[in-house]
Protein backbone atom coordinates (compact mmCIF):
# COMPACT_ATOMS: atom_id res chain seq x y z
CA UNK A 1 0.00 0.00 0.00
CA UNK A 2 1.52 3.50 -1.00
CA UNK A 3 2.35 6.01 1.94
CA UNK A 4 0.36 8.73 2.08
CA UNK A 5 3.18 11.61 1.98
CA UNK A 6 2.60 15.74 3.48
CA UNK A 7 4.89 18.86 4.39
CA UNK A 8 4.74 20.34 7.54
CA UNK A 9 4.76 23.91 5.36
CA UNK A 10 5.21 25.84 8.77
CA UNK A 11 8.62 23.52 9.47
CA UNK A 12 9.66 23.82 5.80
CA UNK A 13 12.74 26.15 5.48
CA UNK A 14 12.98 25.60 1.43
CA UNK A 15 16.14 23.70 1.39
CA UNK A 16 14.85 21.79 -2.03
CA UNK A 17 16.46 18.67 -0.45
CA UNK A 18 13.94 16.32 -1.03
CA UNK A 19 13.05 17.62 -4.75
CA UNK A 20 16.44 16.69 -5.29
CA UNK A 21 16.42 13.35 -3.86
CA UNK A 22 12.75 12.50 -5.66
CA UNK A 23 11.86 14.86 -7.83
CA UNK A 24 8.96 12.44 -8.72
CA UNK A 25 7.33 13.41 -5.38
CA UNK A 26 8.25 16.66 -4.41
CA UNK A 27 8.12 20.05 -6.19
CA UNK A 28 9.59 23.53 -5.47
CA UNK A 29 6.66 26.43 -4.60
CA UNK A 30 8.78 29.56 -5.48
CA UNK A 31 6.23 31.81 -4.74
CA UNK A 32 5.88 30.52 -1.06
CA UNK A 33 9.51 29.18 -1.32
CA UNK A 34 8.68 26.43 0.41
CA UNK A 35 8.58 22.58 -0.91
CA UNK A 36 5.26 20.85 -1.81
CA UNK A 37 4.12 17.23 -2.44
CA UNK A 38 3.46 16.58 -6.05
CA UNK A 39 0.95 13.43 -5.33
CA UNK A 40 -0.19 12.63 -1.76
CA UNK A 41 -0.22 9.40 -2.37
CA UNK A 42 2.79 7.44 -4.33
CA UNK A 43 4.39 4.24 -4.77
CA UNK A 44 7.75 4.96 -4.33
CA UNK A 45 8.83 4.29 -0.94
CA UNK A 46 12.68 4.10 -1.13
CA UNK A 47 12.47 7.83 -2.55
CA UNK A 48 10.06 8.88 -0.33
CA UNK A 49 12.08 7.38 2.97
CA UNK A 50 15.38 8.86 1.74
CA UNK A 51 14.15 12.84 1.35
CA UNK A 52 12.34 12.05 4.69
CA UNK A 53 15.81 11.02 6.26
CA UNK A 54 17.37 14.05 4.82
CA UNK A 55 15.42 16.93 5.81
CA UNK A 56 17.20 18.80 7.77
CA UNK A 57 14.00 19.94 9.77
CA UNK A 58 12.26 16.34 9.97
CA UNK A 59 9.35 18.05 8.47
CA UNK A 60 8.43 15.46 5.62
CA UNK A 61 5.51 13.31 7.31
CA UNK A 62 4.56 9.99 6.21
CA UNK A 63 1.79 7.67 6.97
CA UNK A 64 2.35 4.29 5.68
Amino acid sequence: MPSKVTIDTDECIGCQTCVELCPEVFDFDSEAEKAQVRDEITGNEQCIDEAADACPVSCIIVEK
